[in-house]
């Protein structure tokens, strides 16, 4: 019981810092309007069909919601290196608590942020002319969130082994960026070379953006955007469980770097 009311509690913390924090939920949806409205809607007409009758909005819009939600549960682990500099983590690693239950709540507080900030950009859809439906993005919520737990548990693995926030700060732009961009948030992953083809499908992120577009455009098989690995080009459901499946590994790591920190 003190392990569950433990995890709460490092969730609620980190929820109410960021209800509180105005600026950093604007700071955080800024850049994605701003690629949204740049490329969706300005170069939209000059880039036409990316396939399928599907227009550039249209494809860089899920992939974009996508982005958010990585962007933002990647970034959780800053609140681990803060509260270790600022000494508030020693209190909370001496408390009756297993240590892996406070890896947990701040994994889950980045998801639920993340979730928050990803929605918010759902309401962007119409002044970029892209259908959305209420059902449609309901469906995407649940992949939003195994996207955002993932993210999230890396970074707070990050975090666990990295001391200074200025350190902290150069390794996740260092790898964010590079996801970002390899897994097919503005072109498709077809139209890559080969090389290029095999970081895409090593990147975590790749499986979360195509299966959240997947729902998106309503191509659940995956045949129009979808991930070709070993010669099959995935499903939904192959993504989801690939993504599902690192998630799993990501959250374990975690759990076990932050039991085992000084």
């Amino acid at each position: 019981m003190n392990n569950l009311r433990g995890i709460y509690t490092i969730w609620y913390r980190d929820i109410l810092r960021f209800w509180h924090d105005r600026i950093r939920l604007v700071g955080a949806i800024f850049l994605p309007l701003l690629f949204l409205f740049v490329f969706g809607s300005g170069f939209g007409g000059m880039m036409g069909n990316v396939g399928s009758g599907v227009n550039f909005a249209q494809f860089i819009f899920p992939g974009i919601i996508g982005m958010t939600v990585l962007m933002s549960s990647f970034m959780a682990g800053v609140s681990v290196v803060w509260d270790r500099e600022f000494g508030f983590l020693k209190e909370v690693l001496v408390a009756p608590i297993n240590r892996a239950s406070v890896a947990m709540g701040k994994t889950l507080g980045a998801a639920t942020v993340a979730m928050i900030q990803g929605a918010i950009i759902m309401l962007f859809a119409p002044l970029i002319g892209v259908a959305f439906t209420a059902s449609t993005a309901a469906a995407m919520l649940p992949l939003m969130f195994l996207l955002a737990i993932t993210m999230g548990a890396f970074g707070v693995l990050l975090a666990t082994r990295i001391r200074s926030m200025e350190a902290f700060q150069v390794v996740t732009q260092m790898l964010m960026f590079p996801m970002v961009f390899l897994s097919g948030v503005f072109v498709p992953l077809d139209k890559a070379p080969a090389w290029l083809s095999t970081l895409t499908k090593i990147n975590p992120a790749t499986y979360g953006i195509t299966s959240i577009r997947q729902i998106a455009l309503g191509e659940t098989s995956g045949t129009t955007f979808g991930v070709s690995l070993f010669g099959k080009t995935l499903s939904l459901w192959n993504n989801a469980g690939i993504l599902a499946a690192i998630g799993a590994v990501m959250i374990l790591l975690a759990m076990w770097s932050f039991r085992n920190q000084e």
